[in-house]
């Protein structure tokens, strides 16, 4: 179905590591309080009626010491997680059960190594949107089409983003930046301007690098990742930019503003694609959803399954 573009299914212990350090980021974020939504639903181990996490009574600070758990045995071993469930138990009751939380709650991810323009081995397609969200999706994309583009944001965001999807944060608490094209969802055709909202400033960005091998090929990012081990690399870092690649309604509601396109309805914007940038890895500023041969690739590597409907 994916076109032969997935590696693995995403519900191992890659993903699972990413997930913890966007939550770890969120939890640590002065905006905690507004930014780590979804709080953890987890029933307690010792009492089945009880919530041990508990969405109505938050405790910030027990999550965070049931993270420091996982994140401990992780960086200790490399063995799955099925296999050091005893020493998460043995270290925190509530480490494994969070643990079990995160990878019932995440939408289902594949790993893909195969738009090499992105210059990055971690890339994630996501399967599908929320289904009633993936619904309307695709009832307005039979009727206006679709195009790409991306959208940039700070690793402590991403928790609630992969979880909630993408919102209209403009005039309410979740709002970092200005609106000065209106209430909407931001995005751009250029990966330039998106990078620089999920914190990678232009020394980092990498100028038009066409000629390069990409990241995940037989670069020196990929021996970087071997010499991390695959398994608990996201852990390690407390340097990760993400950006993601989202398929968007071409309708009159899309409102583009030069580079700057605003979608009012939440609805008209659902995420495809999730590129992961860790500890001195540059994205190539050069890229344009709208050129031919970019667009081509995309289609490509997504498939039927979203590209055409």
């Amino acid at each position: 179905v994916m076109n032969e573009a997935a590696d693995e299914i995403a519900t191992g212990a890659q993903v699972v590591d990413l997930l913890v350090s966007m939550c770890r980021s969120a939890l640590e974020s002065p905006r905690k309080v507004v930014i780590f939504e979804p709080y953890p639903s987890v029933v307690d181990p010792n009492d089945p009626q009880m919530l041990a996490f508990n969405p109505r009574k938050k405790n910030y600070e027990r999550v965070m010491k049931a993270l420091d758990s996982i994140t401990s045995i992780r960086e200790m071993t490399q063995a799955p997680y099925l296999e050091i469930k005893k020493q998460m138990d043995k270290q925190d009751p509530l480490a494994h059960p969070l643990l079990q939380w995160y990878k019932t709650d995440s939408h289902e991810m594949i790993i893909i190594k195969q738009l090499k323009f992105m210059h990055t081995p971690h890339q994630f397609l996501l399967l599908s949107s929320p289904p009633a969200k993936e619904s309307n999706f695709r009832t307005a994309k039979n009727l206006y089409g679709s195009t790409f583009a991306f959208h940039g944001s700070h690793i402590e965001n991403w928790h609630s983003i992969l979880r909630n999807g993408l919102v209209v944060a403009s005039n309410t608490r979740l709002q970092l930046h200005g609106a000065m094209f209106g209430s909407g969802i931001y995005l751009s055709p250029l990966s330039s301007i998106s990078f620089g909202y999920s914190g990678m400033n232009k020394k980092q960005q990498k100028v038009s690098a066409k000629d390069e091998p990409a990241s995940g090929s037989k670069g020196s990012n990929t021996s970087q990742t071997q010499k991390k081990g695959q398994q608990s690399q996201f852990l390690q870092s407390r340097n990760l930019k993400c950006i993601a690649l989202c398929e968007v309604i071409t309708s009159s509601d899309l409102h583009k503003h030069g580079e700057i396109w605003v979608v009012p309805n939440t609805d008209h914007v659902c995420t495809r694609f999730f590129f992961v940038y860790e500890d001195g890895q540059v994205g190539d500023t050069s890229i344009n959803t709208q050129e031919p041969s970019i667009h081509k690739e995309i289609l490509r590597v997504i498939g039927n399954q979203t590209a055409t409907g």
